[in-house]
């Protein structure tokens, strides 16, 4: 099967009763947001998407991507290649879905014309799943992880003693 590029609309109520399947993938210079939360994208998103309707006749939207995106290391200021490999699970929100959805399903909202934006729910999976602090694996990066100091008290801070604010209480107990 070859790879197109995936719309950046769909009527995801049409699209799930055709039961439709996009497989393909979204352009780096689509993802803006995801620009500017790292140092850069590396390629173009990989995305694999499957439209259809549960039990309950809800709506389902399933899906994974993946796309390699640069981080700067917060232990040696390096930049590194990140793997984001995500996985997903969405209804349409509306009043009836938001009670009956079961919890395994995230809410999307739908832009005025009933079309979701498929970009921007792949884009906003990529920056969910960024590591909150980006670092190298330990044995790649230059910093030994043995050898951070944070910092060290002053002798002279450790010796000075403070009085004790209840030694006052001591005098009233006689």
């Amino acid at each position: 099967m070859q790879k197109v590029k995936i719309p950046r609309t769909v009527h995801p109520a049409k699209t799930a009763q055709k039961r439709t399947d996009l497989d393909g993938y979204i352009q780096v210079s689509l993802f803006k947001r995801l620009e500017e939360t790292t140092e850069g994208v590396k390629r173009d998103a990989e995305v694999s998407m499957s439209f259809g309707l549960d039990e309950q006749r809800l709506v389902v939207i399933s899906g994974k991507a993946n796309v390699e995106v640069d981080l700067e290391c917060q232990r040696c200021n390096e930049v590194f290649t990140h793997q984001c490999d995500v996985q997903f699970t969405y209804t349409p929100c509306n009043e009836k879905s938001e009670e009956e959805a079961p919890e395994e399903y995230d809410l999307v909202d739908l832009n005025e014309y009933g079309e979701l934006d498929l970009i921007q729910l792949v884009e906003d999976e990529f920056i969910l799943n960024l590591p909150q602090i980006a670092m190298h694996d330990e044995a790649e990066c230059s910093v030994n992880s043995n050898n951070l100091v944070f910092g060290e008290i002053p002798e002279e801070i450790e010796e000075e003693k403070k009085p004790n604010p209840f030694d006052v209480l001591k005098s009233l107990k006689r």
